[in-house]
């Protein structure tokens, strides 16, 4: 991958990632919320619908580059060769699964204090850092990492195939490249599907970064997690927030996807 490529990359993936980050923040309030295991009313209710936000401003742009350099590297390494147009799928889901990984060293800290701040709008962001660091320590941001990747590589994997997929076939039908607004419109296409399709990892990722230290939920078994979800409040359970979920990763694919191909094109 070439320099320039690379910085563009960094970038316009940064620059994507604080757009919708802090766009949208209201709406994550309220899935994280609707998500709680304490229910939505006690977890805050319409209360204080940016708490957490320094959190989340702070780990966006950093977190959002770090995918998207790992995933365009990726790319980049994959293609070539007589297989290049078949395998593309594959190569997505490949790239789209590594990035998650990498960015999620980024993510899940600034997510597990985020969310925690969230479902506690009386608590700062600082005073929520501080007390995760001094029950838990820097273990204790990292609680929620295997369900937040176990969540993303099937996200990606729906979503990243799904968006190239839209815009091959667009760019074909009109005999030439799509515009940033066209591309945009395919990510949310494709982030809606993912992310509806995804809701009952997102519950469990969510109940188990809130869950009390040394409680069964806390250790992170994800399938213990759903079970009980399935148990107390079945179907609905497992999907709870899907509709601000969906909302929020459609508007965000279109904010996200169309930003970062709009930032990325005109730095090439």
């Amino acid at each position: 991958m070439e320099k320039q490529a690379f910085i563009a990359s960094l970038t316009a993936g940064g620059c994507a990632g604080m757009c919708v980050d802090l766009v949208l923040f209201p709406l994550d309030t309220m899935k994280t919320r609707l998500q709680s295991q304490h229910g939505f009313y006690n977890a805050g209710g319409f209360r204080g619908i940016y708490a957490g936000v320094p959190s989340a401003a702070i780990g966006s742009f950093p977190n959002a580059a770090a995918f998207f350099v790992t995933y365009d590297c990726t790319k980049s390494l994959l293609s070539g060769g007589e297989d290049t147009a078949r395998m593309a799928p594959v190569n997505h889901m490949l790239a789209a699964s590594l990035g998650e990984i990498v960015a999620c060293l980024i993510r899940v800290p600034t997510e597990v204090v985020k969310q925690r701040t969230q479902a506690c709008p009386s608590s700062t962001t600082y005073q929520m850092l501080l007390t995760t660091l001094r029950e838990e320590g820097v273990r204790g941001l990292y609680r929620g990492y295997r369900s937040t990747v176990l969540r993303e590589i099937p996200f990606s994997l729906v979503q990243f195939p799904l968006w190239e997929h839209l815009k091959t076939l667009w760019s074909q039908r009109q005999g030439h490249t799509l515009y940033s607004w066209q591309a945009a419109v395919c990510g949310a296409l494709a982030g809606a599907v993912a992310a509806f399709v995804t809701t009952p990892l997102d519950v469990a990722k969510t109940r188990i970064m809130l869950a009390k230290a040394g409680t069964a939920t806390a250790s992170g078994n994800i399938p213990l997690v759903l079970l009980d979800v399935w148990k107390s409040r079945g179907l609905s359970g497992l999907f709870a927030g899907s509709i601000p979920r969906v909302t929020f990763i459609s508007m965000g694919g279109f904010i996200f996807l169309g930003a970062y191909e709009k930032v990325r094109s005109t730095l090439l």
